[in-house]
Parts: structure tokens; sequence; C-alpha cells
């Protein structure tokens, strides 16, 4: 009988234990995001603090968060990705890496930035601009470029800043951009014109707006809340949008294929936080400048809606079935004037 009740009383502390550890991890989000370093807090301290959901997240760029991915393809080591424009999850479906899961708050966000294929969700859009150091085109006594041809005059010789499209989301836009705009051939002339202009291919899309806040670059190529950000922190940085047309992102979010299995309630939740009016108006708190897709959701004042804008009719799943071959010729054709930093 001592025996029996010895047994029972080593056996409970072990029965809690268990139990703690299924609770925690029950509680416990794995993410990659592609959202900038200063951003992501606000979003996913919000979340934990609705949902008692603690996000764990590896920030990488989007070519970095999608080669990551695939690379893990066979033991995945993340049940979300997060952040970066859709053409990257055109891709990143196009190689079987992310499993279909349409939120239930979709009714809410305009079907033209739905994924046709039910896979991936919106979560903010944003439109190619030029962030232009003001200071500079003051000190050079130049006019600011309103145009895609302007970039390419020799006064702008080593003065562009744009991240290198392998590895950044926003950069990949500008490029399928510039094909959509003026076809494949014309679009990678153009690009070896601009290349004499480019400072430096970043590995980030976010940083080409910093550079040209700090007077590093006369003009950052930039997705319009990467360029804004600067400009409300009190940088002499103003944006232009090129007269000929522009590109757009429509930021993403989607599960994982094979993810962890514990986290695919909490991954589902997440999106469909992440979509709620709750987490798109602290778009406004991020200072990110984003523009929310909830039509329900409240918006920083004074941001330019895509409707205002001379936009293309971009075409992002197009452009993620074509994202390797495009890189691939970028790198080809493109020689970078110095190593990527």
């Amino acid at each position: 009988m001592k025996r029996k009740f010895l047994s029972l009383v080593l056996l409970v502390p072990l029965c809690l234990a268990v139990l703690a550890c299924g609770s925690k991890s029950s509680k416990q989000l794995t993410v990659y995001s592609a959202l900038p370093d200063q951003e992501i807090p606000v979003y996913f301290n919000a979340f934990e603090q609705d949902t008692g959901i603690h996000v764990n997240y590896v920030r990488l760029s989007a070519g970095e968060m999608m080669a990551r991915i695939a690379a893990e393809k066979n033991n995945p080591q993340a049940s979300v990705m997060h952040g970066g424009s859709s053409d990257t999850y055109v891709a990143a479906d196009k190689e079987g890496l992310l499993t279909p899961y349409q939120s239930s708050e979709l009714p809410n966000i305009p079907a033209q930035y739905h994924d046709a294929s039910g896979v991936w969700n919106p979560i903010y859009v944003g439109a190619i601009a030029f962030a232009c150091n003001t200071d500079w085109f003051k000190e050079n006594n130049r006019n600011l470029p309103t145009s895609w041809a302007d970039l390419i005059k020799p006064e702008f010789r080593g003065q562009i800043s744009m991240a290198h499209p392998a590895t950044s989301g926003t950069s990949y836009t500008i490029l399928a951009t510039l094909i959509q705009l003026f076809g494949e051939d014309a679009a990678f002339s153009y690009l070896r014109q601009l290349n004499a202009n480019v400072r430096q291919y970043t590995k980030a899309g976010a940083a080409p707006p910093q550079e040209a806040a700090l007077g590093e670059a006369a003009v950052a190529i930039t997705f319009s809340h990467d360029g804004l950000k600067p400009k409300m922190e009190g940088y002499p940085v103003e944006l232009v949008f090129p007269s000929e047309g522009t590109g757009y992102e429509v930021g993403g979010v989607a599960l994982i294929k094979n993810g962890f299995a514990e986290e695919q309630e909490n991954a589902k939740r997440f999106i469909d936080w992440f979509m709620s009016v709750r987490c798109q108006e602290l778009y406004i708190d991020s200072g990110s400048n984003r523009l929310p897709v909830n039509t329900q959701a409240r918006y920083t004042p004074g941001l330019v809606s895509l409707d205002d804008l001379h936009i293309i009719n971009y075409d992002a799943v197009w452009a993620g079935q074509n994202k390797a071959d495009f890189v691939a010729k970028f790198d080809a054709q493109i020689k970078d004037q110095s190593d990527l930093k």
C-alpha cells in the first residue's frame, strides 16, 4: 500500500508538469516577419496582450524569408509567414510552401486585394515612390525627379538608393513594376542605365529611405509608407510618385505548410487579429504609415490613398510566378556597384 501511494505521489507532479508544458506550448506562436524591426513589437506585444499568445519571431527581408521557408520545407521551424508583398506569397505558394487559410475578416476588405487562390491574406497596401532628400536638391539647385526617366539623368550619378530584388520584396515590386510598365526588354535596358546612378543595393527595402533621410543618397526608391516615416520624424524628405505610373504591393500573411501542429489555431487567430480593425489601426501608433486594407479602420491623416495615384494595373500573380526568372536575369545583367549592406 505504501508503495502504491508513493507511486501516486510521484506521478501527480509529473502530470502537472506535462500539463503545464502543454499549456505553455498552447500560448506560443513562431513567426517569420518581413516588417521592420521597430514596427514588429508594437503589433506582437498588442497581440499578446489581447490573446495571451506570445510570439517568437525572426525578422528577415522578404527574399530571405522566402529562402528560409524553402530551405526548411521538409522541417518547418515557423508557423506563419508575415509581411512582404503578395508576389512573394504567390511564389511561395507555387513552391508548395503554404497552407491555404482565409480569414473571417475578408468581407471587410476590398475584393481587389484578396488572393484569388485562397491561400494568403492581405494586411496592408502601399505604392512605390521616390523619397527625396530636399536638402540635397536645394544645395545642388536641382528639381525633384517626377518620373522614372528623371532617375537616369547624369546628375544623379551615385545618388540613388534601392534594395536588391533578390533579397527585398520592395525592390522586386519595383522590378516587376518596370517590366509591366515598359515591357521586359525596355525595363532591363532602363535598369542598366539606372545602375550607373545607384549608390548601392541594400538588403532590405526599408534601408534606402533611411539613407535618403540621412543625406547619404539624394533619392530612395521605396514604398510610400517607408518613405513617409523619416519625413514624419522630421527629416528633410519629400515623396514623389512617378508620372508614368507606379506599382503597388498588397502586404500578406499566410500559414507555413506543415508548421508546428500545436500552433495552428494560434496562427489562424494571429491572421484574423492582424486583419481586424484593432490591429489595422495600430499602423497609426507604430508610425508605419501603412494603409490598412480593412475598410472599417482609421489611418494616419494625410496619407495618400491608392485611389488618388496614377497606379498601373499591377499583376501580382504574374509577378510572383515569374519572380525566380526575373531575379536571375537581374543578377546576370545588372552589376552591383558595391557589396550588399
